[in-house]
């Protein structure tokens, strides 16, 4: 298998775990996979990317796509775990920028201002 997307819930937010490669071939997995957290109304999503070996510009385009699908809705999109390889695509391409990139799951969830008030 190539690629797979595997979804777990933490509450009102869902952890997004992608293995393998995005590329074009396997793009609309991550869309279908995102667009139905959307559409049942979890818009919270953090995407752990520790499994991703590979993106080319098709896997670049489409997280941005699913990106501004989850922003567009009212909710927020954060990433965890890249790996070196797939760092140095987010900093060459600026994805860096636009995305909240968190070191792990827990930091990330908390980011979310409904944990850091249980955090306190």
């Amino acid at each position: 298998m190539n690629f797979s997307a595997t979804i777990r819930e933490n509450g009102a937010i869902s952890i997004v775990s992608v293995a393998g490669s995005l590329t074009s071939f396997e793009v609309g997995a991550l869309r279908i996979t995102i667009t139905g957290l959307v559409k049942q109304g979890r818009k919270k999503i953090v995407l752990n990317l520790e499994g991703l070996r590979y993106l080319d510009s098709s896997g670049i385009g489409e997280l941005v796509r699913n990106y501004m699908t989850v922003i567009k809705s009212g909710g927020e999109m954060k990433v965890v775990g890249l790996k070196p390889k797939v760092e140095e695509i987010f900093k060459v391409t600026q994805l860096h920028q636009i995305f909240q990139e968190f070191q792990d799951e827990d930091e990330a969830l908390q980011s979310f201002p409904e944990n850091r008030k249980n955090a306190e």
